[in-house]
């Protein structure tokens, strides 16, 4: 055989290889014969926190700040101009004990009165209406005085105003709406006295008359709404490491978030102080968004409530001693605390706690099943607390599922310790917590694969993949290697039963911690890619498991070839979900096969998703907010042979009908 020949048979080899390697099969098996465990309801759901002012400044929709008079610098977020006194004594409210005097100044050309800077600014939307309310009562005299409420825009102009007299000389709430004139984001609120004489005033609030569901003392409707498009199926709230403090002076404390909303006392947030090169001293909690709204809140969006507790424990970050924490005998109070969440949730009418709840509009029970204590302790500070808890909660509601900790690590000696604590006590659920870059996620797709089956389940309670060399953006490489992760949570959901992704929201001009979920301004709001990956878990859940393996060795795909993928089946729908993540840089032609299905049962593909982009490192931003989101891809069905090609770096979601042909 003569060169030339031999170079022309080695070309057309090559041509051929090339084209068999381009033309390859990734194949599956999914084995539709047998159904697997169930997925719990609350597989996939949200953890809030106020960190980023995600709770008064976001989704509380209270656009005054320090509307009480009441954070430890009584003028906090004000401006006054005239003669305005700052008093304490006759308040109507006893935990807000701070109020005004205004009065008249004397002259005819010096005015009185003050001026609110909002939450980095007061947004206001043209056309739109806003409450204003204040608790006031006129002084020494019997003419009714008047003020003048107005809008500010950025540049000083009016875009909003409207006069209110005040005609009692008892405390008394008026109320009033006013239209905005104008669009603007770092709008204030001013309030001009008008009158000759002096008035006492309290709880100056302004809130938009659109709030998610209408309510009065609402949340902020495009954000409630975000969060409720993903069908959560848990809510744990209302957070981490504020349920410790910064020390237990500044714990979160239930019962102070529940009753009359103008006698919530105030509260300082535990991260007002962790990061001083981000640092907030305006940072407080007014607790308007308390317990009793985010039950309310968990009921509208069909999640069940996790409530957290304090078990005793200050923030172990911020205190290395024990000279901040409770004794163990010396925790009754604690517990105590416990009990009567429970009862304020779940008790009747007749009973003390279930009695407030009814007052304060919900006579029936919100049918509480969850309830965590502590958050991410360690060392045996924790399981010694948590005992008495436990014993507690098991006599007297035997029903309620405990959800522990393994502390802050995914791993290591402590984690290890309080694994076996967990066990010993008995908890229902352990809350695993890790914050880790993209490789750890993707390296850990099979993380669950061999758990332990007969201790508690596992709640991934606060997850977020860290992508450090471009300081931790909401990127897609984040997004893409949760989703990888994220098929072994479902594949192993005999064992996972929850996971939450944290922190939920961050506002762009007062953030600490990144990445997050949901960012917002003002006026708008952005879903990152993250966001998208959660949503289409939880839209897709399933429920339950089915086995999707390797068609050449019946392994898990968790990585091989850059491919991870799970799979469910929804009895409702008669359908089977397959999840697909392909981290390469490559397209890759996926073949999966259903085995074991009846002669007489045909398939059919209903709709694909896709989320996908060629450049790792994009992002949504509030300008450009779509940038990127879910799109709609394609698969064919032959007979019980499935095929799809995966985008090079893709998260996809094939949706395969099932129907009797007889």
């Amino acid at each position: 055989m003569n060169k030339n020949c031999v170079k022309l048979l080695s070309l057309i080899f090559l041509i051929a290889t090339g084209s068999a390697y381009a033309q390859k099969n990734y194949e599956f098996n999914l084995d539709v014969k047998k159904i697997g465990a169930p997925i719990q309801s609350t597989m996939y759901g949200l953890f809030f926190e106020d960190i980023n002012f995600a709770a008064d400044g976001g989704l509380y929709a209270e656009l005054i700040k320090n509307r009480s008079f009441d954070f430890p610098q009584s003028l906090m977020g004000w401006y006054t101009f005239g003669k305005v006194e700052v008093k304490k004594d006759n308040s109507p409210f006893d935990r807000n004990p701070n109020y005004l005097v205004l009065s008249a100044s004397g002259h005819t050309h010096k005015h009185t009165g003050i001026e609110n800077e909002g939450f980095r600014g007061i947004g206001f939307k043209k056309d739109a209406t806003y409450r204003f309310s204040v608790w006031a009562k006129k002084i020494n005299g019997n003419e009714d005085q008047k003020i003048r409420v107005e809008f500010i825009n950025s540049k000083n102009n009016i875009i909003g105003s409207q006069e209110l007299t005040i005609n009692s000389s008892d405390w008394k709430k008026y109320e009033m709406v006013i239209p905005a004139k104008d669009t603007e984001e770092k709008g204030r609120l001013r309030v001009f006295f008008t009158s000759k004489g002096s008035i006492a005033i309290d709880h100056v609030s302004l809130f938009p008359t659109d709030t998610y569901k209408g309510r009065q003392n609402g949340l902020r409707k495009d954000l409630a709404q975000a969060l409720a498009d993903i069908h959560p199926g848990i809510f744990r709230f209302p957070g981490g490491c504020i349920v410790e403090g910064t020390d237990l002076d500044t714990r979160y404390d239930w019962k102070k978030s529940v009753g009359a909303v103008e006698n919530r006392p105030i509260n300082e947030n535990r991260w007002h102080y962790t990061f001083a090169h981000r640092f907030y001293p305006d940072y407080y909690q007014s607790y308007g968004l308390g317990f009793y709204e985010y039950f309310l809140l968990s009921e509208d969006m069909g999640a069940e409530p996790l409530p957290v507790v304090n078990c005793g424990l200050a923030c172990q970050y911020q205190n290395e001693g024990g000279h901040c924490h409770v004794p163990v005998g010396e925790i009754d109070s604690y517990v105590q605390d416990a009990l009567d969440l429970i009862e304020f949730a779940n008790g009747p009418i007749t009973s003390t706690w279930g009695k407030l709840r009814a007052d304060m509009g919900h006579p029936e029970s919100f049918n509480l099943k969850f309830i965590g204590v502590g958050n991410e302790q360690w060392g045996k500070e924790y399981p010694e607390r948590l005992e008495p808890f436990i014993k507690a909660i098991r006599a007297k509601y035997p029903e309620i599922k405990i959800v522990g900790s393994s502390g802050p690590s995914a791993d290591g000696k402590e984690f290890d310790y309080l694994w076996t604590e967990m066990k010993r006590l008995k908890a229902d659920l352990v809350d695993e917590h890790y914050y880790k870059g993209p490789d750890w996620f993707l390296a850990n797709a099979a993380r669950y694969d061999n758990y332990d089956r007969k201790g508690p389940a596992v709640f991934a309670g606060e997850y977020a993949s860290h992508d450090h060399s471009t300081g931790k953006q909401n990127n897609f490489l984040s997004a893409l290697s949760e989703a990888a992760f994220m098929t072994g949570l479902e594949r192993n959901a005999d064992i996972v039963h929850m996971c939450t992704y944290a922190p939920l929201f961050a506002h762009v001009d007062g953030w600490q911690w990144n990445p997050d979920m949901i960012w917002f301004d003002n006026l708008r709001m952005m879903k990152t890619p993250n966001y998208y990956v959660q949503q289409l878990y939880a839209q897709n859940k399933g429920t339950n498991v089915v086995n999707l393996t390797w068609m050449a060795d019946k392994k898990a795909v968790t990585g091989q070839d850059n491919l991870y993928a799970s799979a469910v089946y929804d009895n409702t729908q008669s359908c089977y979900i397959v999840k697909v993540v392909n981290t390469s840089n490559e397209a890759k032609d996926v073949k999966i096969t259903l085995s074991g299905a009846k002669k007489n049962m045909a398939f059919s593909v209903e709709d694909c998703i896709m989320i996908q982009n060629t450049d790792m490192k994009a992002i949504n931003t509030l300008d450009t907010p779509f940038n990127i989101t879910p799109q709609k891809t394609t698969a064919a069905i032959s007979g019980n042979i499935l095929s799809a090609k995966t985008q090079p770096q893709s998260f996809n979601v094939y949706k395969i009908k099932s129907d009797s042909t007889k």
